[in-house]
């Protein structure tokens, strides 16, 4: 339906590919003049390295080689051979007439995902009802139906549903609606699961509706209701996803940007940054105090603080801000495909099942999660510890300290 990151840079430690036809004897004619610049330098490195000599050892044993084979092919890449022009005429009229042929199709496949845009919206308006009475049924205002209920269980098996209408039967139905239901299907969501921390989760329990709305345009708002809560005073958190007007290659539609609400947060209650403490004592006075900085940490509601797109002045930055780009592009797009339309199926976990996830996903999750905890505190004890001289000029003398690895 869209392409996630427009003009995202290759990886340079791979060499581009280049097509073999017809601009083949284009990369021939770039490997021979290659071998021709660097002819002395090959050869000697073969008499070094003795009798045998392959390829393979070659380039292992002059890594410069096959960097500038790496830029030269990839200088390469988008130009001509030189073959069509060499073309006789009347061939290059046909060619011109194929590619009057694939502009007709380019329109059309347009005009295609035009229709699948509106095909997508027409049943989304079908959809809306069913959220709403999700929601209802979530929130403690109604009652699923007899009906509902029956249609719900049919799939189930029958030990397993007796087993929970007994459990209903003891709580006496004091609870209202599906507590934390929202929280609970986002953590079971791999990649929102990654986002949430356990400061974040307080907030979260008190979501009551994700839903999302199309824009008048390409694009699309997720809307974020909560309840009353001790962390902010939004009601509502959107974040709107726009495309380009024009369509890329294929006619799909090319993701540019997003926007998000700003969180009116409580006095003390920011979950996007965290408080440094830092102890200084006065090597004059031998006086100490304490002093506090603010410093951004991470939390599931930077989601609502999306990276901007890098500019021309940002090259040694733009390739980590256009991964952070396409991480965000990509949770938009699974709580968009994935958590509205299925909640109940994450909040089961059922879905799970339908996502193909190594083990290995789950065993470095929790592990990184561990893992962050244990640096975090390390980091703790080594701001509690760090003493600073305030008034004189001289250095104060520095304790030896143990050597952490991050």
């Amino acid at each position: 339906m869209a392409e996630p990151i427009k003009n995202k840079r290759p990886d340079p430690a791979v060499a581009p590919f280049v097509s073999i036809s017809p601009i083949y004897p284009a990369v021939v004619t770039a490997q021979q003049d290659l071998a021709c610049d660097h002819e002395l330098t090959i050869l000697h490195d073969a008499e070094d390295l003795g009798g045998g000599v392959t390829a393979a050892s070659i380039f292992a044993h002059d890594p410069r080689l096959v960097s500038l084979i790496q830029g030269r092919l990839g200088s390469l890449v988008g130009k001509s051979s030189g073959y069509i022009e060499s073309l006789p005429a009347e061939v290059k009229r046909r060619v011109s007439g194929l590619k009057g042929i694939q502009k007709e199709h380019s329109k059309l496949e347009a005009e295609f995902q035009e229709e699948v845009l509106q095909l997508e919206k027409k049943f989304f308006a079908k959809f809306t009802p069913l959220y709403e009475q999700r929601a209802a049924i979530v929130n403690g205002k109604t009652e699923p139906t007899e009906d509902l209920v029956k249609a719900g269980e049919e799939d189930e098996d029958k030990a397993e549903g007796a087993a929970v209408e007994n459990k209903g039967a003891t709580d006496g139905g004091k609870v209202s609606g599906i507590p934390e239901f929202w929280l609970s299907a986002m953590k079971n969501q791999i990649s929102l699961a990654e986002m949430i921390t356990d400061r974040d989760e307080g907030a979260l329990k008190s979501l009551i509706d994700i839903r999302m709305e199309y824009l008048d345009k390409p694009g699309f708002r997720l809307i974020f209701e909560f309840a009353e809560n001790e962390f902010f005073t939004n009601k509502i958190i959107t974040k709107t996803y726009y495309y380009q007007n024009e369509s890329g290659y294929g006619g799909d539609f090319i993701y540019d940007h997003a926007e998000g609400d700003k969180i009116d947060w409580k006095a003390g209650q920011d979950l996007t940054v965290r408080i440094e403490q830092k102890k200084q004592r006065n090597k004059t006075t031998k006086q100490t105090r304490i002093v506090k900085k603010t410093v951004p940490t991470e939390s599931f509601f930077n989601f609502f603080s999306p990276p901007k797109p890098p500019t021309d002045d940002d090259d040694e930055a733009a390739e980590d801000i256009e991964e952070r780009l396409e991480l965000d592009y990509q949770l938009g797009e699974d709580i968009k495909e994935k958590l509205i339309p299925r909640a109940i199926d994450w909040f089961t976990g059922e879905a799970l099942a339908f996502e193909e996830l190594d083990e290995e996903d789950y065993a470095d999750f929790d592990d990184d999660d561990e893992d962050d905890e244990d640096d975090d505190s390390e980091d703790h004890d080594d701001e509690d510890e760090s003493e600073e001289d305030e008034e004189d000029g001289s250095k104060p003398k520095q304790e030896p300290s143990e050597c952490k690895q991050s």
